[in-house]
């Protein structure tokens, strides 16, 4: 289902993880997203972030608000998949099926200790770690910091941990050096990985609020996307719903 110029995978959880496995079995890449209301707002501008959703090979729910603009759409999706959601059992899912996994971005040494955390409690055979800065405004070589390392590591799976819209433009950039390894887009779920930033109790995430929470916690970093940028998404919610039903919903196998 489409919200504004972003298509939403209608999935469950462990569909999901399937789709996941299925493309990490294809060995022709792929990429995979999380798109929450920040994201729908940041496509309506960035092109790049577009083209880089244009050609996503799985997009899921991140988050109760995206649950509900599909339902008052008439085009429900059965089940938030949040990037936070999915990491440790795709990390599980990584160490039984034996995959080649690569973290990339996160502070500096949050993919290493990440990384130690994988190997021991998942048994993830983790081939790399980098960390590299990469500048939304930056040249083409700038968005392609830390692909030879990708590229050395032969990685089945890359957990891009930059942050939105950097690593679905990082992923879409490079997707074609990236060969058959599939990128996925988990923004801050390394942090939490870690424990170096706590996720929101899950009754508030069940009610929908972990957007306050965080804003609570980061009120400086948040503040403006949450309070200023973000609540453009109702106007595109209302130019979606007077879209015909052909033109929101569109089926594959």
């Amino acid at each position: 289902m489409r919200i504004g110029r972003i298509w939403v995978d209608a999935v469950t959880f462990d569909e999901a993880l399937e789709a996941i496995v299925d493309l990490v079995r294809r060995g022709q890449g792929g990429s995979v997203f999380t798109p929450n209301v920040d994201h729908v707002v940041t496509a309506e501008d960035d092109a790049d972030f577009r083209a880089a959703y244009d050609a996503v090979g799985l997009s899921l729910a991140d988050g109760k608000p995206i649950l509900w603009a599909a339902s008052l759409l008439g085009t429900p999706v059965p089940e938030k998949v949040s990037g936070s959601d999915l990491i440790e059992p795709l990390l599980h899912l990584a160490g039984r099926s034996g995959w080649r996994v690569f973290l990339l971005g996160g502070a500096p040494g949050v993919a290493d200790a990440a990384a130690e955390r994988a190997r021991r409690d998942f048994r993830v055979q983790v081939v790399g770690t980098a960390a590299p800065f990469i500048r939304l405004d930056g040249t083409a070589r700038d968005i392609e910091q830390g692909i030879e390392e990708v590229v050395a590591a032969r990685p089945d799976l890359v957990l891009v941990a930059m942050g939105a819209p950097k690593q679905e433009r990082w992923i879409h950039h490079n997707r074609e050096r990236l060969g058959a390894a599939v990128g996925v887009g988990v923004g801050a779920s390394l942090d939490f990985v870690i424990g170096r930033i706590p996720r929101a109790p899950q009754w508030i995430s069940n009610a929908g609020l972990e957007w306050f929470y965080r804003l609570v916690r980061e009120p400086r970093r948040l503040a403006h996307r949450y309070l200023v940028k973000d609540p453009r998404f109702l106007a595109i919610l209302a130019r979606t719903a007077r879209l015909p039903r052909e033109q929101r919903v569109r089926t594959s196998a």
